[in-house]
């Protein structure tokens, strides 16, 4: 018995190293668009707080094009996708992924098919945002076409989705990004139409699983532009999507159906596409819906915690650390909420503007980063006892990619260009 109890405390102590192990090495990098933890923290470090173009930019690579999507960062390797324009609006351009430097060198490009253009004005055909392992990247796109790469550029396999399982049937343009679990590379495709969540082997691109998602959701409604949250509840994973008009948990390993949240619709508005995702901290998830004016808690039974109808966020997704959970609006008001029972601890707003925010909210223990779609990104002071905004840092050029820090540096995507800023 003692033995067997031993042997028991060995595996854990051993796992518990590894999964150690393994967030301290992401801690230095940027694997999603929502940060290390997935939950829109930055790890803690020294980044520059005033900065534009003539100031404490370290370099800028341009781009050919406007996407949404935001880079992730693994060492000194920065992976961006876009699309190369085409000769005119008749003739689609094409999709491609991008590795640069640290430096801002262009280390190569790969091309993958061919873009299926935006239909809004502030969309493209790449709006999703790649995701990395430490040994591949993710890449997705409008058109459907969905690849892994390795770290050289080489494709490793590559799909189509829509070619494979049924035509994008959005009215609007992709916004959902590829999630990691243990085992598999994730997308929900979530729509008027056939829609499912895919989990694919990230080695080879066989099919791990795939589970219908068809829920009763009223016209647009039925459509998410949202992305997956993945949790780690000891040896499990669990993948929770929004969308829909509910709230569904599934097992990462088999894709199966654990427990489901509906009632988020009660008077069957036909226009509650979702556009921010959820986020999960303390055993919670924080979900925005109803264009941005509810926000529900859950645990992870999917029983409400709180709810409320008085606040929310339409795009922006919220970020949750340690007790709290903080929530951009698309007008910019920057609140504070107890994660546990949805009361507010603080608030604090940007200069009232026309303009409007569509990237999300990321945070240090110093400081916050909100980045407006004209460009200009506002740090808050998360420290003291006002949390007022202590710089205004204005870049000029359309974005609603989320800024990414990582290593001391600032990366802010544009429509022009990807900006590096940093202490020189």
């Amino acid at each position: 018995m003692y033995l067997r109890r031993f042997c028991l405390f060995c595996c854990l102590a051993g796992w518990f190293l590894v999964t150690l192990n393994a967030l301290n090495a992401q801690g230095d990098n940027w694997p999603t668009w929502r940060g290390p933890t997935d939950n829109g923290f930055a790890a803690d470090a020294r980044y520059p707080i005033e900065f534009d173009k003539q100031h404490h930019q370290l370099w800028s690579a341009a781009m050919p094009a406007h996407a949404g999507s935001t880079p992730v960062v693994w060492g000194d390797r920065i992976f961006v996708t876009a699309v190369f324009p085409g000769p005119s609006d008749e003739v689609p351009g094409t999709n491609f992924a991008r590795c640069l430097d640290m430096n801002g060198k262009e280390l190569w490009t790969t091309k993958l098919g061919k873009e299926r253009p935006g239909k809004h004005k502030k969309a493209s055909g790449s709006n999703s945002s790649p995701v990395t392992d430490g040994k591949h990247v993710f890449v997705y796109f409008k058109s459907g076409e969905f690849a892994c790469l390795d770290f050289d550029g080489q494709v490793v396999w590559q799909t189509n989705l829509q070619e494979r399982f049924g035509e994008d049937t959005l009215w609007w343009d992709l916004g959902t990004s590829p999630v990691l679990t243990r085992d598999h590379v994730v997308v929900a495709v979530v729509q008027s139409g056939p829609s499912y969540l895919v989990a694919f082997d990230k080695a080879t691109g066989e099919i791990g699983w795939k589970v219908d998602r068809m829920l009763d959701a009223p016209e647009e409604a039925n459509q998410t532009y949202s992305t997956p949250v993945v949790i780690d509840r000891g040896a499990e994973q669990i993948l929770v999507m929004l969308g829909a008009d509910h709230v569904t948990a599934h097992r990462a390993s088999n894709g199966q159906e654990l427990w489901r949240h509906g009632g988020m619709n009660p008077e069957q508005n036909g226009y509650f596409r979702s556009i921010a995702s959820a986020v999960y901290s303390d055993g919670i998830v924080v979900v925005p819906y109803a264009r941005g004016k509810t926000l529900t808690a859950l645990d992870m039974n999917g029983k409400v915690v709180w709810e409320t109808d008085e606040l929310g966020s339409d795009v922006p997704t919220p970020a949750a650390r340690d007790g709290k959970v903080y929530l951009l609006t698309d007008r910019g008001q920057f609140i504070c909420l107890d994660i546990k029972t949805g009361k507010q601890v603080w608030q604090t707003e940007s200069p009232k503007s026309r303009q409007v925010f569509s990237a999300s909210p990321i945070v240090t223990s110093q400081s916050a980063y909100l980045a407006r779609e004209d460009g200009t990104v506002y740090v808050v002071d998360m420290q003291g006892e006002q949390h007022e905004i202590k710089a205004t840092n204005e870049l000029d050029e359309f974005t609603i990619a989320t800024p990414v820090l990582v290593d001391g540096k600032v990366l802010v995507r544009t429509s022009e260009a990807l900006h590096c800023f940093g202490s020189n």
